[in-house]
């Protein structure tokens, strides 16, 4: 347990970290945007490159994905249809609530909690891959559509976005070099590797210097929206991960832990770089993020001594 909250503190450092550089302004006003899109545009394609190819891209279709793939679409379609009841939102920004409820650290803090809680990395593969094949894509069509167009994207715009999105050709490449078999030498890799270093970082410190001077979050018109997103991210989400992996895929032990564990995982910092790239529900992702992150630890450790 003290690996995974090491994880936490190690965020939540190169947070503090960027809210002490927004204050100074050492930076200027416009370094949050800058990096946000350097990381979205540059290093997170090239981090994930060389994460998927280097997957097992079977991992996906494992009797897990019935949990982590289930109970986030499911939370998706429950914020956009609540959110669209109650605020009759346009489809961006349903787009990044969906997102804000269902996206989950994967990366950063699934794989501390895979290792520390589940005693194995490799169950942290199903959600992350799921996310990155079909969550993403589908997300910045419609976030990279909606601007383009200046109204709601066309089914053809929807299509076709993917193809242009750093992100999803970066996941593309990946998955041909691993199906490909082949192992790129040394001098190819790192300076993708040097590249991809960035990804992280870079988010983290643009998503801290959001918080200098920022209101208190759940304030405001956006309060409703945000709890509406971290009820659903830290409570819905892992009770129906749990009820799908239980019920549905017939998980028990290690295999129906590691479902609810991944599904109870905090909002990935990834969905604010999406947002404040193409500058939809910013502010909603930030309070979100934040928010399920501090909540998510009892969470977590909940999930671990009741099914662990």
């Amino acid at each position: 347990m003290s690996g995974v909250l090491g994880g936490f503190a190690a965020l939540g450092a190169v947070i503090a970290v960027g809210w002490v550089v927004g204050r100074t302004g050492v930076l200027g006003a416009g370094a949050p945007t800058i990096l946000s899109r350097l990381s979205f545009f540059v290093a997170t394609p090239a981090l994930l490159f060389l994460t998927l190819g280097e997957a097992d891209t079977h991992a996906v279709l494992s009797a897990g994905l019935v949990g982590t793939a289930g109970s986030a679409v499911v939370t998706a379609l429950l914020f956009a249809g609540l959110a669209r009841w109650r605020w009759r939102l346009p489809a961006a920004q349903l787009t990044t609530g969906a997102l804000s409820s269902a996206y989950v650290n994967a990366g950063n803090l699934g794989i501390p909690v895979s290792v520390y809680i589940l005693g194995d990395a490799a169950y942290v593969a199903p959600v992350l891959l799921f996310q990155v094949l079909v969550m993403a894509p589908v997300g910045l069509a419609v976030l990279a559509g909606s601007r383009a167009g200046g109204g709601a994207p066309s089914w053809r715009t929807l299509l076709l976005q993917p193809l242009r999105t750093p992100v999803v050709i970066g996941c593309a490449l990946g998955l041909l070099l691993a199906a490909s078999g082949l192992e790129l030498p040394d001098q190819v890799l790192e300076p993708i590797r040097l590249i991809a270093a960035l990804a992280v970082p870079a988010a983290l410190v643009a998503y801290g210097m959001t918080l200098h001077g920022a209101p208190r979050p759940a304030a405001g018109a956006l309060a409703g929206q945000v709890w509406l997103a971290v009820v659903l991210k830290n409570l819905v989400m892992p009770a129906i991960a749990y009820a799908l992996g239980r019920w549905g895929a017939g998980l028990d032990g290690v295999e129906l832990l590691a479902v609810t564990v991944t599904s109870a995982l905090p909002t990935a910092q990834n969905v604010f770089v999406y947002a404040a790239t193409y500058d939809r529900g910013t502010l909603l992702a930030r309070d979100v993020i934040l928010l399920s992150t501090v909540l998510s630890v009892p969470v977590l450790v909940g999930v671990a001594l009741l099914l662990g």
